[in-house]
């Protein structure tokens, strides 16, 4: 088994020319993606296959969940913020000021002063993982934890919370959807990279008939992974890799070999 690929067979290794990325096009040019359009003369083009939708304030309060019953919030991401913060002005809810902040990094710390004067509040930290999200929330054992999240989400905090016999009451105030990807349907990449199981689903929710063919598969992490192969396509790319930890740079070992650099 090659360390770039799952599926070696031979008719699958061709040529790699155009690659369809299931995100955002990245913000900063740096970025290691135009470094491999522009390094191997392919075309790298980006389209997310997953929207993220609010919770209705109607459908939120169907949860029964009490905000202000809670001392402190679970942040892993910007969109907690932004939704949890719309559910709190729609129900007319002012957070008292002694609220304590749990954020997955310092980035979504920062992004909190969009809604409160961060420099007045209690703020916690952690510096990319949920791992070190939860040594710092150890610490805290006695509070009373929301955790604004999507309909979709990982199992880690929740995990680590019941094992830990710590107060934790999930609130989904958004939920993942699949984008209208209609405009694609005669459109044809040599390479679909995927991001989340989501995304295998966007792909199907759009295009039911949808037969692989030629085109390459790749998978970031192993849920991804295994949507693939759940859904009968055949996983040509995995990452991260060992010699390789992002999908960029699962891509550029691929390439290498298929384009005989």
């Amino acid at each position: 088994m090659s360390e770039t690929t799952v599926n070696a067979h031979p008719d699958r290794l061709t040529k790699v020319s155009s690659i369809l990325v299931s995100q955002a096009r990245p913000t900063d040019e740096k970025s290691p993606y135009f470094e491999l359009a522009k390094r191997y003369n392919i075309k790298v083009d980006f389209r997310p296959f997953i929207e993220i939708q609010g919770v209705s304030f109607k459908d939120f309060r169907k949860q029964k969940i009490n905000i202000l019953d809670h001392t402190a919030i679970i942040f892993t991401s910007r969109n907690a913020v932004d939704h949890f913060f719309r559910i709190c002005k729609e129900a007319r809810i002012e957070v008292p000021a002694d609220m304590k902040y749990f954020c997955i990094t310092e980035q979504t710390a920062i992004y909190l002063q969009k809604y409160i004067v961060i420099r007045k509040r209690k703020i916690f930290s952690g510096q990319k993982t949920a791992a070190d999200l939860l040594e710092l929330i150890k610490k805290h054992k006695s509070e009373k934890f929301l955790f604004p999240c999507s309909d979709k989400r990982r199992n880690d905090i929740p995990e680590f919370m019941g094992t830990n016999d710590l107060h934790l009451t999930e609130a989904v105030m958004y939920e993942t959807v699949s984008a209208d990807l209609s405009d694609l349907e005669d459109v044809y990449y040599d390479i679909l990279a995927f991001f989340s199981p989501s995304g295998i689903k966007s792909l199907f929710d759009n295009f039911p008939d949808f037969q692989q063919n030629k085109t390459r598969i790749a998978a970031f992490g192993p849920t991804t992974a295994k949507a693939v192969t759940d859904a009968g396509l055949i996983l040509d790319i995995q990452a991260p890799l060992p010699n390789a930890p992002s999908m960029s740079g699962a891509l550029e070992l691929y390439i290498k070999k298929v384009n005989g650099l």
